[in-house]
């Protein structure tokens, strides 16, 4: 079954320069390039469209100046779009007042941008318990909720250290417990691992990945990087020059990219980093040994060692942990090399 919509943005336009909303109007909502040149105006966001599901890693990637960080800011309203149209669990968002907003972020957003942000004069307890703090929840009460969620992100025992006593990750790591304190229903992730060395942002993205399968927050992450986009997507929307190219699942956009530049970027992309294991599994389940299960969201290239190893083909198992399928190594092996899978 679908999951529900949680946000549904549509038509979204983020421009900048003299009387914006005007010019879109005059232009019937969709100026040229040249109108826009003659116009001294900077289209940040062009007629963005995505609606992002319940539980979902939804990943915006763009190369800088793709208009990525600008479309999230629009989805929050941290930067108010120029037209289109924004429901955050049916609720109009654009119609909101400030203090709506405010509440809005408060209970119902989590946020994590590049930059950690933490207060410096602050230990890594008042940090995390900071948002509770700005709630008015007791002191008592928002250092429970703290300590859980220190816990969460694997960082017990260094509550009373300060930012600076902390490595880069596990700056990081405070900032994700801040942005989960306040148990939001959508968690905005604006390139959080970037600063990161690559050892770290590898450790971080499997961290984040653990999270999301304790928490199963709906998430909108936000990367330069299709490498990461991919490892952590359920859905990834390509953006370029402010228009979003295409929206598919990484296996999809690997498989069968829409425009030349999503084709560009796929190009050199191993198959069997994308695809699951239940797109080439075999539906056919005979009586036998087997040497254990695998979820059929698993990559190819993520189990090929542990099918490789086993003397026994695998149990295939879906969504709700039912067999759907089996796998063995020959198979496995035929996608790392290419052979299947087209």
């Amino acid at each position: 079954m679908e999951r529900p919509v949680i946000l549904d943005c549509r038509g979204v336009w983020k421009l900048y320069g003299p009387h914006t909303r005007n010019f879109l109007e005059k232009h019937n909502g969709s100026p040229t390039d040249m109108a826009l040149a003659e116009a001294n105006i900077i289209s940040a966001v062009r007629d963005a469209s995505v609606k992002i599901r319940k539980g979902e890693i939804f990943v915006i990637m763009g190369l800088s100046g793709s208009g990525k960080s600008t479309l999230v800011r629009c989805l929050s309203r941290l930067v108010e779009p120029t037209a289109g149209e924004i429901r955050f669990e049916g609720s109009d968002l654009l119609a909101m007042s400030e203090n709506e907003l405010i509440h809005l972020r408060r209970k119902k957003m989590g946020m994590v941008f590049q930059h950690f942000a933490l207060l410096p004069h602050l230990t890594v307890l008042q940090n995390a318990a900071f948002p509770l703090d700005v709630q008015g929840v007791d002191r008592r009460t928002r250092e429970e909720k703290a300590r859980q969620m220190i816990d969460i992100v694997g960082l017990t025992g260094r509550e009373d250290y300060y930012p600076r006593q902390l490595s880069g990750g596990q700056q990081q790591r405070v900032g994700i417990a801040r942005s989960l304190v306040a148990d939001p229903d959508l968690w905005f992730l604006d390139e959080p691992f970037s600063a990161l060395d690559p050892l770290i942002r590898r450790e971080m993205q499997d961290e984040f990945l653990r999270l999301q399968s304790m928490l199963q927050k709906t998430i909108v992450f936000i990367t330069h990087d299709f490498d990461e986009a991919i490892r952590l997507a359920d859905r990834i929307a390509v953006m370029k020059g402010g228009r979003i190219e295409q929206t598919a699942t990484p296996e999809e956009l690997v498989l069968n990219p829409s425009t030349p530049y999503v084709e560009e970027f796929t190009r050199h992309v191993p198959r069997a980093k994308v695809m699951k294991l239940r797109s080439v599994m075999s539906p056919d389940v005979p009586d036998g040994v087997y040497a254990g299960e695998l979820s059929g969201n698993r990559t190819v290239a993520d189990t090929i060692h542990q099918i490789d190893a086993a003397t026994h083909p695998f149990k295939v198992t879906g969504e709700e942990g039912e067999v759907i399928g089996t796998i063995d190594a020959r198979t496995a092996i035929d996608v790392m090399i290419g052979r299947t899978g087209a």
